[in-house]
């Protein structure tokens, strides 16, 4: 017999569905600086600290990061209005002249758990704050994760994407 695709096993987790499935994250570092406002377009040149403010975090976890160029940062959306969350499929920026795509076809605030991913050029270290340009994030944005970006992780093969997502960046950064 098939089990149903969202049904896992795993040791403590026997008969459990993965909509079932939770756990708590809280913020290592937070946005210090940069925009207050988050906007949709012109974040290039844009400049922040991300402070790592966790308690359980020394010098000694961002040792060699400055040997890199650019950090993946995963944060939250925390200013967005979560009443305004769209599970269908609707236009970007609720432009008409661009197709109907669905919530995982948009890379806006409007997430299912709010979480924002974001490459950022890392300027330099200093201490526990990493000053980054063109993080795509507000002053206070809680910070969830911080990692340094490897080009082997990058995209493999061609990339395609939609014509309307170029036409809609043109200006973002």
């Amino acid at each position: 017999m098939t089990e149903p695709l969202n049904t896992f096993k795993h040791k403590g987790y026997r008969n459990a569905t993965m909509t079932d499935e939770k756990f708590e994250v809280v913020p290592i570092a937070h946005v210090i600086g940069g925009r207050r406002e988050p906007t949709d377009d012109h974040w290039g040149g844009t400049e922040t600290i991300i402070r790592i403010d966790d308690p359980r975090f020394s010098e000694d976890s961002v040792k060699g990061l400055e040997q890199f160029s650019h950090v993946e940062v995963v944060f939250r959306f925390h200013l967005a209005d979560q009443s305004d969350l769209h599970f269908g499929a609707r236009s970007a920026r609720d432009n008409p002249e661009w197709p109907e795509v669905g919530i995982f076809g948009h890379r806006n605030m409007r997430r299912v758990n709010w979480l924002g991913v974001s490459r950022a050029r890392l300027l330099r270290v200093d201490g526990l704050n990493l000053h980054v340009a063109e993080l795509d994030a507000v002053d206070g944005t809680p910070v969830f994760d911080i990692k340094p970006w490897f080009a082997e992780f990058g995209p493999r093969g061609d990339v395609e994407q939609a014509p309307w997502s170029t036409e809609m960046l043109r200006d973002y950064f």
